[in-house]
């Protein structure tokens, strides 16, 4: 099975896809300019605002970067008002598309993240918006979305899924966008729609899709199912969706720098724009949007990156599994903890790095407890196989200093660091003397290891 990695972008194209990304900042950047007061007063007052601060809670991770930006952009998926349609049996809201934008404290360079939407997580407890709370549970990423938004709200939707990114990633998020369908049909129909060549005919009845091969120019409805259809395409993957989404929104940003010279057109792009905008209230308004593309134009396009989680299916750890994809470790942590330091990243070398996965499965573990709680061997070693590695037993250690301890055979530094990737907080991996049994891990449960937090 292959695995997801990342790709480096081209160089100056992409870089208007950055700006996209980020809630259409390049319409902003476009059209403020060169619009009246009226209609800057009317544009600045479409963009919605929600407060996630009182919804996240205080157990956050620590800002290792001051100066530098993580922001969570969602796709909506929203199916109330004029996108009911687009869902069967879904009452709650949806993330079609999860990014993190990652803007560093220098302002030289940037890094996008795309998390497969069939990323399988552990979600934590969130406010559900009827006035509960959801227990913490395994599911795919995006549903972290619908539970925080099943009241309606986007506030309470982007703050379970902020709350899930943290707790997966240990990035501290600063600000969220969320854009919804309707504007998006908005600004390709104010494009006069967008040119693009499948390689194969669509047949979507669950996208609403009919394409034959070829170039062709879509709008609306058709340019909505383009990029939202998965099924049928390819492989069927979330990963080849979201290939076909970054292309898709490279050719709209290219398009909108060449076309919106017409009042009437800049007006209706940028109507769409921000009226299927909903951010926090530190980025609600014109300006501070402007800002944050004003920050972005300033970064070389070749110093743009984007890059997808670390994944492979999920189905090479649990065989009945063909829904979902697991994230890659140790390589997920490390790109999580170089963006949590400030640090640029390669995106040749990641995928370079991920093209053979090392699946959780080929990590196997003897568990021990080395303190004085029963059971708390068993405990871990359930949390682990969750995760999809393989306990090979548990015990309690012949002795122990009381610390969390990992100990491997030469041969198990990779599976060694990838155990630790899923123990946040623990030490790093030690080689372990000549003696110790082949292919087999071992780690020593000790009382600082927190296993609320064991991913």
């Amino acid at each position: 099975m292959a695995s997801s990695g990342a790709r480096r972008t081209r160089l100056t194209r992409r870089g208007r896809i950055l700006a996209w990304t980020v809630g259409v900042t390049s319409a902003v950047v476009l059209g403020v300019a060169g619009v009246g007061a009226w209609i800057y007063q009317d544009l600045d007052g479409s963009i919605g605002s929600a407060d996630v601060d009182d919804k996240i809670g205080g157990d956050r991770p620590e800002n290792l970067s001051p100066g530098s930006k993580n922001i969570l952009v969602v796709g909506s998926d929203s199916r109330d008002g004029a996108n009911a349609k687009y869902g069967k049996d879904l009452t709650t809201m949806q993330s079609d598309t999860l990014m993190v934008l990652h803007v560093p404290a220098n302002r030289k360079w940037a890094t996008v993240v795309s998390f497969p939407r069939d990323s399988w997580v552990e979600i934590p407890a969130c406010e559900n918006g009827n006035g509960g709370t959801s227990r913490p549970h395994h599911a795919k990423i995006n549903e972290a979305f619908a539970i925080g938004g099943s009241g309606g709200e986007v506030s309470g939707a982007a703050a379970c899924s902020i709350k899930t990114v943290e707790a997966r990633t240990g990035l501290r998020i600063d600000h969220f966008m969320s854009v919804d369908f309707q504007g998006f049909k908005g600004m390709v129909d104010a494009l006069d729609g967008i040119e693009v060549c499948p390689e194969e005919a669509i047949h979507s009845e669950k996208a609403r899709l009919d394409m034959e091969a070829g170039c062709q120019t879509v709008t609306g409805e058709k340019a909505l199912g383009y990029v939202r259809v998965r099924y049928g395409v390819g492989n069927g993957s979330d990963i080849g969706r979201i290939g076909r989404q970054q292309e898709f929104m490279n050719a709209l940003a290219e398009k909108a720098q060449d076309r919106l010279t017409s009042p009437t057109s800049l007006y209706g792009f940028l109507k769409s724009a921000t009226k299927s905008l909903t951010t926090d209230p530190d980025l609600a308004g014109i300006k501070p949007l402007y800002a944050l593309a004003s920050e972005l134009r300033g970064i070389p396009s070749d110093r743009l990156t984007f890059v997808t989680v670390p994944n492979y299916p999920r189905e090479a750890d649990v065989p009945t599994d063909r829904a979902n994809v697991a994230w890659q470790y140790p390589h997920a942590t490390d790109l999580f903890s170089s963006l949590a330091k400030d640090k640029e990243v390669d995106g040749d070398r990641l995928k370079a790095d991920t093209k053979v996965p090392l699946y959780a499965s080929s990590v196997k573990v003897q568990v021990l407890n080395g303190t004085s709680t029963a059971g708390l061997a068993g405990t871990v070693a359930a949390k682990l196989r969750e995760a999809g590695l393989t306990v090979t037993g548990t015990g309690n250690a012949p002795e122990s200093s009381g610390s969390t301890e990992i100990t491997y055979p030469a041969d198990q530094k990779q599976q060694a660091r990838a155990l630790a990737a899923h123990l946040p907080g623990a030490p790093g991996p030690k080689a372990a003397d000549a003696n110790a049994g082949a292919g087999v891990i071992t780690l020593v449960v000790g009382d600082d290891l927190d296993v609320d937090r064991i991913r």
